[in-house]
């Protein structure tokens, strides 16, 4: 096998001059007193000289006899590098729930380690490892001084993680020595690694990594690794699946291929790839094989109850104690897992799996449940199937970022009450164009594109109505929200400049674990607890590692706007409107606190809810990201999971209640929750005066009178509780808010800022009306089917016309204005019957004023 790639460029030294020409001066002989002080300041320069000669020498004799003696003391109780396969037998790991009775996991002790020769492993396998670990691996001597020199910049000045082990090192590290984070096993480190340059080469250094290295679980050296994810040897690995196993083996457990990690481990085996290129191990069509090559690991065949859980606990453990430990060391660890609970959540789960496919589309699910009062994780389902890869099932939802929809509101409306703003303010639920810092316009809609004209801050979050919610944030300020959301505990909203008005709505991923935590910390009043999910680590010995005792508590400010929150979030009838009474987001008889969320695309589906004991949320979605059928909201699909879980599980526990806030008011119109008076009252059309009694009915008209101005007219965003502006237009939101409030009081036939007519109709007066008499025929008169009508009429404004009717049938319009005194001849068709009739005549004015006429006839 041809030795890796090695290319170096060598330099020749250059050439310098040692001195230049000095410019030649005539030689003056100093005066007597001259040269004497001349000769003592030599005097005095040399002395100073030697002083600080002997300080540099002794202090580089003490740094030099501190080395030794620090050297000779970490090296005392080294390893010998010539028994370098002598190995502690391994004990397992198990990871139990929270009773200590039910074994989740174990990690094997017994690890599989095949020796094989490096002569067999191809070439690019080598360099794959040496591109991304190492590549100055044949350069150096076990350790790298300008790589030690880089990281202690990188993490000292910059506070950044960085390494700067080399392969040897990391063998030394995984193989030889324990795995504690101390300057003291770095030294140790790097002398063992420097004693095993000096003995071994190379090509055996490199053997024994190879056959070393831990690759996760119980795959130890790179054989074992081959067939453990590969089901083959190492002999026979691609250069996709070598580039796979060198990104593993930086932190196995992380980037395991069976957890929650995948993304960044493809992503992180891609950056090999590129490496490869880079450094021409590889040549093009090579590196765009492996970007196209389909990897197909082996099936994981393991006794595991809660494998989300258990990977998550098992990478914190890793993070404390390093892989060896957790693989290797015998720990027992008690975990917060209540598994009565666990398996409750995974059988709801399943249970409503197969309708949310059918029916939306919607592959996956995601619960946590934590106790609110410890921050213990007492419930974590990652996906509906661990084993399942056509859902990318090994991926855990919960702690992946998703857009959380509405769900985000109470976080909003909860910075919102802490910064002043009331349960009963009001906003208006009209369709409102909003300016923002980029020139575009943003004009949100709510979910059945319908306006409710004001509405209370409490009626707006229950009903989950998207154009008061951006109001509410523009009024808290984004980033009030974003600095409130960092105390709740949210890492995923970091960059403040990816966000704008739509945050409210669910513009910003979080993961369902911090999710939950922020509702758990609602639940506690604004304390805010710790994810805990390890009690206590202890090793086969008896001897504790850690244990968990009280719970590590963050508080928020202003307790009393959660308090607030929770009594918004809790009450069934301000969400009535829309969900309908006792809805699912209710549970019998007990207290309890929710919200829905979902994205516009449906591509997520949320119930987060709480007592003040219990919070639970739900995600239902797909894992790739692909949306849902239309109508896939959260209270459809993720609804029925939550409250049929929280039913179960809360089943025999005492009931609690929620601490009622400190009750507050304001006089401040809309802030206190006072709006405008409204006055309706009935108009005549004709004269635009009051209606009365007289005046035709179809020319009343109903108006209504209001006295309205946006929140903005009111309320300065940035001091609530101070006083009114007395320029409120300054605000740039508030002629765009004003003029919604405009065209919806338009289409709602609402008349602004108005004050109501006060006089009465003057031109239906009962003096007014037109004047009618008829003179024949007369009362109970026998007449033929040709009759003949007499009658006189006058009117005191403008005649309009004369209606004739026959029993309530109309026979004839007069609307040319005929004699005062007129002789009109009604002919009757003989489909009339002989007998009792009535006539009717009618006259209108212009001013619609009338007079009506009856009497009786008989057709003979």
């Amino acid at each position: 096998m041809n030795s890796p790639r090695l290319s170096k460029k060598i330099r020749s030294p250059r050439s310098w001059r040692k001195g230049r020409k000095r410019t030649s001066r005539t030689n003056v002989q100093p005066k007597e007193s001259v040269r004497v002080e001349v000769n003592k300041f030599k005097k005095r320069h040399q002395l100073i000289i030697r002083v600080v000669v002997g300080f540099m020498v002794a202090a580089v004799s003490l740094a030099a006899a501190f080395l030794f003696i620090l050297f000779f003391w970490v090296s005392r109780d080294l390893p010998d590098p010539n028994k370098l396969q002598e190995r502690v037998l391994a004990e397992s790991t198990k990871i139990f729930d929270r009773t200590g009775e039910n074994l989740l996991y174990e990690i094997h002790g017994d690890t599989k380690r095949t020796l094989i020769e490096l002569e067999v492993i191809p070439d690019y396998t080598i360099n794959a490892f040496i591109a991304i670990e190492d590549k100055n691996f044949y350069e150096h001597k076990g350790i790298s001084l300008w790589a030690i020199f880089r990281t202690t910049i990188t993490n000292v000045l910059k506070n950044q993680r960085a390494g700067a082990s080399t392969l040897t090192q990391q063998f030394v590290k995984n193989a030889i020595l324990t795995p504690e984070k101390t300057y003291t096993r770095k030294i140790k480190e790097a002398i063992l690694s420097y004693q095993i340059e000096k003995k071994y080469d190379k090509k055996q250094i490199l053997k024994l990594y190879f056959n070393e290295i831990p690759f996760g679980s119980i795959a130890y050296g790179i054989q074992s690794a081959a067939e453990i994810y590969f089901a083959k040897s190492a002999s026979d690995l691609t250069i996709a699946e070598s580039a796979i196993l060198a990104a593993i083996v930086k932190s196995p457990t992380y980037y395991s291929p069976y957890g929650n990690n995948r993304d960044e481990l493809i992503a992180r085996q891609q950056y090999i790839l590129s490496l490869m290129l880079r450094e021409e191990y590889i040549n093009e069509n090579q590196y765009q094989e492996a970007l196209n090559q389909e990897l197909k690991f082996q099936k994981q065949l393991e006794n595991i109850k809660a494998p989300h859980f258990v990977l998550y606990v098992k990478q914190q453990l890793v993070d404390k104690y390093g892989e060896r430990m957790v693989e290797q060391g015998g720990l027992n660890v008690i975990t917060s897992l209540d598994y009565e609970k666990q398996t409750i959540a995974e059988e709801v789960i399943n249970k409503y799996a197969d309708d949310n496919l059918n029916n939306w589309d919607a592959s996956n699910a995601s619960l946590v449940s934590v106790d609110t009062k410890t921050g213990h994780i007492l419930a974590m389902v990652g996906s509906k199937d661990f084993f399942n890869t056509e859902i990318d099932g090994q991926v855990n939802v919960a702690l992946r970022p998703r857009q959380p929809g509405s769900s985000f509101k109470p976080i909003v409306y909860t910075a919102a009450l802490q910064k002043g703003f009331l349960p009963e303010t009001v906003v208006f639920d009209v369709e409102t164009i909003f300016t923002t810092e980029t020139g575009k316009n943003y004009e949100p809609k709510n979910y059945d594109l319908k306006e409710r004209g004001p509405v209370s801050l409490r009626q707006a979050l229950q009903g989950s109505l998207n154009i008061p919610a951006v109001k509410v944030i523009y009024l808290t300020g984004i980033n009030s929200v974003l600095d409130f959301a960092e105390e709740l505990g949210y890492t995923t909203l970091k960059d403040r400049s990816r966000f704008g008005l739509s945050l409210v709505l669910g513009g910003g991923e979080v993961t369902l674990l911090e999710h939950v935590f922020a509702f758990a910390t609602l639940a506690r009043e604004g304390e805010r607890p710790e994810p805990v999910s390890i009690i206590k680590v202890f090793d086969n010995n008896g001897k504790i590692w850690e244990e968990w005792k009280e719970p590590t508590i963050n508080k928020v400010k202003n307790p009393d706007a959660i308090r607030m929150i929770n009594d918004v979030l809790s009450d069934d009838n301000a969400r009535s409107y829309v969900f309908g009474s006792n809805s699912l987001l209710t549970l019998p008889g007990r207290p309890v606190a929710a919200k829905t969320g979902t994205t516009n695309d449906y591509r997520d589906a949320w119930t987060v809810g709480y007592t003040p004991s219990i919070a639970t949320g739900v995600w239902v979605g797909n894992n790739k990201n692909t949306p849902m059928k239309r109508g896939a909201d959260g209270s459809i699909v993720a609804t029925p999971i939550w409250n049929e879980y929280m039913k179960n599980i809360l089943l025999n526990s005492p009931v609690e209640t929620f601490k009622p806030p400190e009750v507050k008011k304001s006089d401040k119109p809309m802030l206190g929750g006072s709006v405008g008076e409204e006055k309706k009252v009935v108009i005549d059309i004709m004269s635009g005066r009051l209606a009365t009694k007289d005046t035709p009915i179809h020319l009343r008209e109903e108006k209504i009178y209001r006295t309205l101005h946006n929140i903005l007219h009111f309320v300065d965003r940035n001091d609530p509780l101070g006083p009114i502006p007395t320029k409120p237009e300054v605000d740039p939101q508030y002629n765009n808010w004003e003029s919604a409030l405009i065209n919806w009081a338009e289409k709602n036939e609402i008349i602004l800022n108005e004050e109501p007519p006060t006089e009465y109709d003057n031109i239906h007066l009962p003096h007014q009306k037109p004047s009618l008499n008829i003179i024949s025929p007369q009362e109970n008169q026998v007449v033929g089917y040709n009759i003949l009508i007499n009658f006189t009429w006058s009117t005191v404004f403008n005649f309009k016309k004369i209606d004739i009717f026959v029993d309530d049938i109309l026979q004839q319009t007069i609307d040319w204005q005929p004699p005062q005194n007129s002789t009109i001849n009604l002919t009757l068709d003989d489909s009339w019957a002989t007998g009792e009739h009535y006539l009717k005549i009618v006259i209108y004015d212009e001013a619609e004023n009338t007079t009506i006429k009856n009497i009786k006839i008989f057709l003979d």
